[in-house]
């Protein structure tokens, strides 16, 4: 990220750079809303907001906390009950039935049989290659991964949700789904066909169309204005001036080297009337984090016979993460190597945006739609650091606190991360009990880790899967033959 934001700054700018600096530097990417907004004397000094204010109070009565709840079935139906009244939804009570309610009351599914396709894509007036973010939101809406949405947000929703984390309907989300264009010839009335590396994924029937307030989308849904968050660096330098809302009716779901299971295909592998929980995740995963997810099924608030769905992202990160065909090879090796009945494994093809609270709800509704009752949640999840500085935009338990203050909302449950440690006496044991016991730690950092998997050195038993190693250690030689 340092490396990226080096070659589109001057050198003599400041380091605390924001999107008012950025409307001006790069207007091509900007909107001109944005760049109204940098009209000033002086630039405008980055925005970072605390994440109470990130998200007002429901204004609506909240659900029981346990996921089965009917009331909370109700509720989430009368929430948007106008806005799928217009929509064609296709619902499976097979995937429901006897498993956690999706959000909004109904698991969606927009793809369009096969046999309309040659007509739809006939019917298009225009085609729009989807980046690598497009791709992941276009399946993740057409599979019902963002149930009960029927589409990207239009303009009035879209704001929204920047504002107050909801939608016009009162609706819970995290993070506006918005497609993106620097197109000037795309109208209200047009139908997009949505192409990817080769493949017809969608057709966009376009509601409306504007130039984003891209300085209060950050401000509002990422704390920041700062280019030091990757999130930032993505809407103002990454996505197009315009963004489009409507309707969407899936084709192809884009191919991968690696499946991503739909919700209904998940939900067909859950256990019925138990509890399921989830854990995210975006890197490998060594033994401290399986130490987590086993852990909190003992959870109190879990009941016994419960499962976990390991359920990682493999859609675009950041930059100096592990590509996400590699990751998706360590969590194959390493499902075969503990072979733990306890769990279930699936793949999502979401795009991180590093949103820290924010992006907590986020992933909480996607797994509520996968039909998961409680979600694992860690220090810090989702967070991200400054680029220069290093410094952390989010405090190590907004994200906990934000999931917390919704889950009841949402029917689900949180559990959250346990602080663990690896000891010389006792193996693997939660901090407090390490420090109470005054027990030997043993740390390894990610820096040594990766310094001692490029030399070949041996990593200890305790750090790491022998299985991810060989994965990883593979992956850096063909990286190191590649030059």
């Amino acid at each position: 990220a340092v490396e990226h934001h080096n070659q589109l700054t001057p050198t003599n700018l400041p380091q605390q750079l924001n999107l008012e600096m950025a409307a001006q530097l790069t207007s091509k990417h900007i909107s001109t809303a944005c760049t109204a907004a940098a009209r000033g004397s002086k630039p405008v000094a980055p925005v970072k907001l605390p994440a109470s204010v990130l998200a007002p109070a429901a204004p609506v009565v909240r659900a029981s906390s346990k996921p089965t709840d009917a009331a909370s079935t109700r509720r989430g139906q009368r929430l948007t009950r106008t806005m799928a009244a217009a929509a064609e939804v296709v619902t499976s009570e097979a995937a429901t039935a006897g498993l956690q309610t999706p959000h909004g009351g109904k698991l969606v599914n927009l793809q369009a049989p096969q046999s309309e396709w040659p007509a739809l894509i006939q019917g298009c007036t225009k085609t729009i290659e989807a980046s690598h973010r497009n791709a992941c939101d276009v399946e993740l809406l057409s599979v019902g991964g963002f149930s009960p949405l029927t589409g990207f947000l239009n303009e009035d929703d879209y704001y929204s949700v920047v504002e107050t984390m909801r939608m016009k309907s009162g609706l819970l989300l995290g993070i506006p789904v918005v497609f993106d264009t620097d197109r000037e010839d795309v109208v209200v009335g047009d139908k997009i066909l949505i192409t990817y590396q080769g493949q017809n994924i969608g057709v966009l029937t376009v509601e409306s169309k504007w130039c984003p307030d891209k300085v209060k989308e950050a401000s509002k849904v990422y704390g920041v204005t700062t280019l030091e968050h990757p999130a930032v660096q993505m809407i103002s330098m990454e996505r197009g001036k315009y963004y489009l809302g409507g309707k969407l009716q899936g084709l192809e779901l884009p191919k991968r080297v690696f499946p991503c299971a739909s919700p209904a295909e998940v939900r067909a592998t859950l256990p019925k009337e138990t509890d399921v929980l989830a854990f995210q995740c975006r890197n490998p995963i060594h033994k401290a984090h399986y130490e987590l997810f086993i852990r909190a099924l003992d959870a109190p608030n879990v009941r016994e016979g419960s499962v976990c769905l390991v359920h990682p992202t493999v859609g675009p990160t950041q930059d100096d993460d592990i590509p996400g065909a590699i990751r998706y090879k360590t969590y194959e090796v390493l499902k075969q190597e503990v072979n733990n009945p306890r769990l279930r494994w699936a793949y999502l093809p979401y795009s991180m945006h590093m949103a820290g609270p924010r992006e907590a709800i986020q992933h909480m509704i996607i797994r509520k739609n996968y039909g998961c009752t409680h979600f694992i949640i860690g220090r810090d999840m989702a967070g991200s650091k400054s680029c220069l500085t290093g410094e952390d935009f989010y405090g190590a338990y907004d994200a906990q606190n934000m999931a917390s203050t919704h889950a009841a909302e949402l029917g689900m449950q949180t559990v959250p991360s346990l602080n663990i440690a690896y000891t010389q006496e006792k193996g693997y044991v939660t901090a407090d009990i390490a420090e109470k016991e005054n027990l030997t730690k043993l740390n390894l950092s990610g820096t040594k880790f990766r310094t001692m998997l490029r030399s070949g050195e041996d990593i200890p038993d305790w750090f790491a899967f022998k299985s991810v190693i060989d994965v990883l250690r593979d992956q850096v030689k063909a990286e190191e033959g590649a030059k």
